[in-house]
């Protein structure tokens, strides 16, 4: 691929990721200013599903790192809005496919031998196309059959100059994060260059084929006894680093809820299982599949009954080129929260907080100790569907009494923390897809009274009831308490007491500064980056910087009538 291709690519992601946060810039932090905020907010659905239309666009032509960005934002069923997840859905299938002319030649370089002296039978029209590599069925040749007469396989070709591509990509992910990072709030949590950095280096070993091959093996021991999941066989002789040759084990895409129904299997059930082997994954095993989305599991459905007279199925986890490790600081800062949780003791959870360096180190750990054993007298105790109907007024009552806190918001994100939460954060919206009534804080309970007698025997065995139930309120708390604050920034907070309510005025008009104030950085920042590459849009964000700038201006001015 030559240089003036690879040029063009970066141009394209800077800019449309440009354009994106100049969008939720105006739309967001400055449309109410000019009198167009009920109009922002009446049109935002539409507005999301059009970036999503232009991205999933994106990511198609040029695939490479954007069609991962793209499953990972299509997974996301808890927390984006259904306009953005249905619309990049389909780029679990919609990857364009490599031609197999070149496939062959890239197979044949790797192997050193011809595709017909290596294989029985290769079918030249993919099975699946991925954004770093596609499949295609294969037939061994009795010489090469694997342990147990193994014939059928699967052969994943890494897509040619996807190296240079990844590279590129990287770059370009590089710059925009730049961007990103020049805004406090997020310099202040998340050290940005290292999360890229950390992506980048599971990219590159997602493409080191012999490592993947390493990877399955690793998870087929630990869970070498567990009758429920299945992982493919790795047929070594037919595998480099850039091919890889596997055993067929196509069944169900784990994201076809009615194929699945049709079988006779509850989704519900492979809900419950899915997450039960990411907790053993975790909690027992320190190493953990990261790429969970729906292409990558199957429910493969069996010829048996249980005593219920329900099929019998199988779990099966394919490509294990993306895996995470969870080192002991990790796992120990994890017991920790859980046995916090459930023991109601705000003081261990300021501990786990420290333990998962997840807290700034201006944290005003006091006020975090006396907000988290508030949380526990208020709602410890309370079933999901108690939260559910709690009055809102006291949730808005828990937020004025925390709100130097919830303003602050002391927390970070470490670099160890990327793949796991990544990784759970698909998960949850896979489970939440196969059963809608799933309760993520009620499936990890087993969990934290196993490690709470772990640490304590028997003794604890008295908090198994009561300690359940908190672990599920508490949990839900963070996002609980967001909505608190995203009420409060939207001026929506109404409250009874002048004095509080001055309180909150002041906010609201600091708050308006600050934003005014952010919005000229951003833009005069935007327009001194873009202006190499697009000197007319960069002259028009810095001709618009003025504005925000003036409301800075005035929002001073009316602080100090006197001056």
């Amino acid at each position: 691929m030559n240089a003036s291709h690879l040029r063009a690519r970066y141009w394209r992601i800077v800019l449309f990721f440009g354009r994106v946060i100049s969008g939720f810039i105006f739309w967001e932090m400055f449309a109410h200013r000019i009198g167009l905020g009920a109009y922002a907010r009446r049109t935002r659905s539409e507005r999301n599903r059009r970036t999503a239309v232009r991205f999933r666009a994106l990511a198609v032509r040029m695939g490479g790192l954007m069609i991962k960005v793209g499953q990972f934002l299509s997974a996301r069923l808890d927390i984006l809005p259904s306009e953005i997840t249905d619309e990049l859905a389909g780029l679990q299938d919609e990857v364009p496919p490599e031609t197999f002319a070149a496939i062959r030649m890239q197979a044949e370089a790797e192997l050193g031998w011809p595709l017909h002296q290596a294989y029985a039978w290769f079918d030249e029209v993919p099975v699946a196309a991925a954004s770093l590599g596609q499949v295609h069925r294969a037939r061994l040749l009795p010489a090469n059959a694997g342990e147990g007469g193994l014939t059928d396989v699967v052969v994943k070709v890494q897509r040619p100059h996807i190296e240079q591509i990844v590279e590129v990509d990287l770059a370009a992910l590089r710059r925009v994060g730049g961007w990103i990072e020049r805004y406090k709030p997020v310099r202040d949590r998340a050290d940005v260059p290292a999360l890229i950095e950390e992506f980048a280096t599971t990219t590159r070993e997602e493409i080191d084929y012999l490592a993947e091959g390493n990877n399955a093996e690793t998870f087929a021991a630990d869970f070498a006894t567990d009758e429920r999941i299945k992982v493919p066989q790795v047929v070594w002789d037919l595998t480099t680093r850039r091919v890889l040759t596997l055993e067929d084990v196509s069944a169900i895409k784990l994201g076809d809820h009615d194929a699945i129904r049709a079988a006779g299997i509850d989704p519900a059930q492979v809900a419950s299982v899915l997450f039960d082997t990411y907790m053993k994954q975790i909690f027992e095993d320190g190493f953990f599949h990261a790429d969970p989305h729906p292409g990558n599991l199957f429910v493969a459905p069996l010829e048996t009954f249980d005593a219920g007279g329900n099929r019998e199925w199988r779990l099966t986890f394919i490509d294990f080129g993306m895996v995470g490790r969870v080192p002991e600081n990790l796992r120990l800062g994890l017991t920790e929260a859980v046995v916090a949780i459930g023991t109601q003791d705000g003081a261990r959870l300021v501990k786990a907080f420290k333990t998962l360096d997840v807290l700034l180190p201006t944290a005003d750990l006091g006020l975090i100790e006396r907000a988290s054993i508030q949380a526990f007298e208020r709602f410890g105790g309370m079933s999901m569907g108690d939260l559910k109907n709690i009055d809102h007024s006291e949730m808005m009552r828990f937020g004025l009494q925390f709100q130097e806190l919830m303003m602050d918001l002391p927390f970070q994100l470490p670099e160890n923390l990327l793949l796991l939460g990544r990784s759970l954060a698909i998960l949850s919206g896979m489970c939440s897809g196969l059963d809608p009534e799933f309760n993520i804080w009620s499936a990890i309970a087993p969990y934290a009274t196993g490690l709470i007698g772990a640490e304590g025997g028997s003794t604890w065995d008295t908090l198994l009831g009561e300690g359940s139930k908190i672990l599920q309120v508490v949990a839900g708390l963070p996002g609980r308490a967001d909505r608190v604050l995203a009420t409060i920034e939207r001026g929506d907070l109404s409250v009874q007491t002048p004095m509080l309510d001055l309180q909150v005025r002041q906010l609201s008009r600091a708050a308006r500064a600050v934003a005014s104030a952010v919005v000229f950085a951003a833009l005069l920042v935007a327009g001194a980056v873009l202006y190499p590459a697009a000197p007319v849009l960069a002259r028009v964000f810095m001709f618009a910087s003025a504005v925000p700038l003036i409301g800075v201006m005035m929002a001073g001015r009316r602080r100090h009538p006197g001056r």
